[in-house]
């Protein structure tokens, strides 16, 4: 079901809710309920008897009349990020190319509050919005065939937590020890659409506490 072919905070944020009234109703016939930036995708039983495009209709028909509170979807979570030169290669350029200091552009970021938008592009890659404006930057012209695992990104209006070592062409301001993606765990990504995400600056010894851990 698509709502929107463009990104639109007020058709995400209901796009999240509708995804919350169906799930709420467990309805055996549906496997899985996948929000994305403006649209939804409804899995079925493989043997579904019946029409499934009727079925899907009528769900999110009383998905729309039932929708949760916003405030309702999603939790609060917490990031602890590095924003150390190690951890940030291109956080120098992203601050002389907004013509602002490092210290700025770290407390810029640090003290948004981001909504997780949808997981795509690999299992646990959150993509999130409410990045400050000054901060908005393009994708990088070349990207890198391997971002580590747990680097703090941003482009455009958005940022990002790389779950895994990965390719990706965001800019790279800091990086997380918490382990974003791990199939191990009962929820084995630490987002999921509709949390709230602020992150916490910490040093490199804390950084390394936190790291040993996990």
């Amino acid at each position: 079901m698509e709502f929107s072919s463009t990104l639109d905070l007020e058709v995400n944020e209901g796009v999240q809710r509708l995804a919350a009234a169906v799930q709420a109703r467990a309805l055996p016939e549906i496997r899985d309920v996948l929000p994305a930036l403006g649209g939804l995708a409804l899995h079925f039983a493989p043997r579904f008897d019946g029409d499934i495009l009727a079925f899907a209709a009528e769900v999110v028909k009383e998905g729309l009349e039932h929708l949760p509170p916003a405030e309702s979807v999603g939790r609060e979570i917490e990031v602890p990020v590095c924003y150390d030169e190690e951890f940030a290669p291109d956080l120098a350029e992203v601050a002389s190319t907004v013509k602002i200091s490092i210290e700025e552009a770290k407390q810029r970021h640090a003290t948004a509050l981001y909504r997780v938008l949808m997981i795509g592009f690999a299992p646990g890659h959150a993509y999130m919005g409410g990045l400050d404006p000054k901060l908005a930057v393009p994708r990088r012209a070349t990207p890198r065939t391997v971002v580590p695992a747990g680097s703090v990104a941003i482009a455009n209006l958005q940022t990002v937590v790389y779950p895994y070592a990965i390719a990706g062409g965001w800019s790279i301001i800091g990086r997380t020890p918490l382990k974003v993606f791990d199939a191990a765990r009962s929820a084995p990504s630490l987002f999921a659409a509709g949390d709230r995400v602020r992150f916490r600056p910490v040093s490199r010894e804390e950084f390394a506490a936190i790291a040993a851990r996990q």
